[in-house]
């Protein structure tokens, strides 16, 4: 188990404990405890923001390599500070249909986790639950799931906890004519899909952690995600055009869309350069033997199944 995040989710639980019994316990959210991002949000307008929190937003001297900006009116929940965004390590743009899904089965999740049997394991899972705050829009639960899935363990990646919870559409894809990348991509997603449902939108997020930044699309590809790269190192990437003036003004070395399932991903740590999809999946992919892992289960449920046919036709045939 991660022990940073654990301090940090015990810390949160803390506080709100604390405040529970104050009249706006419910008002009562922590923004971020991470060493890597700060976060500046509330029910303002984007002007509002930069006055509201000028102490930092109009220092020149506080700088940043990366930013996630949000801003939109609350539609299908009511507004409150906490569920403005951007969130802890995410922010979004469209809305998870399959969301009532997505949280039954996490709440499935965690009954199994309640009866974890090895001692200080089971002190950690303590602290941890519910992993989705009570009260949470789609977004928030996305984001809870998000940094559970990217910092429990310390061996999942950023982008892989992503492509877990937004998998392409690979189900369908014929195997003749798939190179050994794309094997590779459809066994991890074939692995994975009893591990964890799709949170299906329409739905555009970015995220990051402060080393990384990304961006995804859900498969079924209904919201905007427009990208631009310039010579001097700006990167843009939005749901909107001319977020940024003049912006064409600018040497544009490189402009285009995320596709649907596709990701957008920059690694800061790695020369923070734009990562293709391919690439950036296939490392991932490969990082473990899920195609063998499949194979193996497949074959012990086959055996299963032998087992179990050959033991009702010896049953039939032998009446009491």
């Amino acid at each position: 188990v991660n022990a940073t995040l654990l301090r940090r989710w015990r810390a949160r639980r803390a506080a709100k404990r604390q405040h529970s019994e104050l009249p706006s316990h419910e008002s009562f959210y922590v923004s971020s405890l991470s060493r890597h991002t700060l976060v500046y949000k509330g029910q303002l307008t984007c002007a509002q923001l930069f006055q509201y929190f000028e102490d930092d937003l109009e220092d020149e001297s506080f700088a940043s390599h990366v930013a996630l900006v949000h801003s939109r009116f609350s539609t299908n929940t009511f507004p409150s500070w906490p569920r403005a965004q951007p969130n802890r390590m995410c922010c979004h743009n469209g809305e998870f249909n399959t969301l009532r899904g997505n949280l039954y089965w996490q709440r499935a999740r965690e009954a199994r986790w309640e009866r974890e049997q090895d001692p200080k394991r089971a002190e950690y899972l303590e602290h941890m639950l519910p992993t989705v705050e009570p009260g949470q829009s789609d977004s928030g639960a996305f984001d809870n799931v998000l940094e559970l899935l990217a910092t429990f363990d310390g061996e999942r990646s950023l982008q892989e906890a992503v492509m877990l919870m937004m998998p392409e559409a690979w189900e369908n894809r014929r195997l003749e004519g798939m190179d050994a990348a794309e094997r590779r991509r459809r066994d991890f997603y074939a692995f994975h899909q009893s591990l964890m449902e799709p949170w299906d939108g329409p739905a555009l997020v970015a995220f990051t952690d402060g080393r990384r930044v990304g961006a995804s699309l859900d498969r079924n590809g209904l919201r905007p995600g427009r990208f631009y790269v310039c010579e001097d190192g700006l990167l843009v990437l939005s749901s909107e055009v001319g977020v940024i003036p003049a912006l064409e003004q600018r040497a544009v070395v490189r402009k285009g869309r995320i596709e649907p399932g596709r990701m957008f991903f920059v690694d800061f740590e790695k020369g923070g350069e734009v990562t293709e999809d391919a690439v950036l999946k296939d490392a991932v992919a490969r990082r473990l033997p899920y195609g063998h892992w499949l194979s193996e289960v497949r074959s012990i449920g086959g055996a299963a199944a032998m087992e179990s046919d050959g033991g009702a036709t010896a049953a039939a045939a032998a009446p009491d």
